[in-house]
């Protein structure tokens, strides 16, 4: 491609200058794909080997635990185990839920007053009561960066793309 670039007239230098650069950097933006994209097959393999090893595992110890989690939670099965059990359990699962919203919405209102309450008297607060709330609001800021370094795979730098 260069060789044609060479070759070919052009009236102004910089348009010639700007086509080989161009040029240039395409070469290189393809060969860092290339790159990339061998680095993405060979984590591929990786990955494909550990399926493989998790499926061996499973296929020698899944069914000893899956016979021993049945014998310990048999109490908790419903007669017969069948399709239509499992969607009348479902079933009975959602609409359980689905009235429980009054009683749960009647409780974040009572929870909701109560916060109300207590900033109408921020007055009349002890020292003590505002270290225990500093100490919860850290607490929850801790388990908010563990979150994200955890979620990071640990690294403390930011993420890996």
């Amino acid at each position: 491609m260069n060789m044609i670039l060479m070759k070919m007239e052009f009236p102004d230098p910089l348009m010639k200058i700007f086509l080989i650069l161009n040029n240039f950097i395409m070469q290189r933006a393809l060969y860092g794909i290339l790159i990339s994209m061998a680095s993405i097959a060979s984590k591929l393999r990786q990955l494909q080997s550990k399926a493989c090893q998790a499926t061996q595992f499973v296929s020698k110890h899944g069914e000893v635990y899956y016979k021993q989690m049945l014998e310990q939670n048999k109490e908790h099965i419903q007669e017969p185990p069948t399709v239509e059990t499992c969607n009348r359990l479902a079933k009975q699962l959602f609409y359980t839920r689905l009235a429980s919203l009054p009683g749960r919405r009647e409780a974040l209102r009572k929870e909701v007053d109560q916060v109300k309450q207590a900033w109408q008297n921020r007055k009349d607060v002890k020292v003590e009561e505002l270290g225990v709330a500093a100490l919860f609001g850290l607490e929850c800021f801790a388990w908010y960066c563990a979150g994200e370094i955890v979620g990071r795979g640990f690294t403390f730098t930011g993420y890996q793309v």
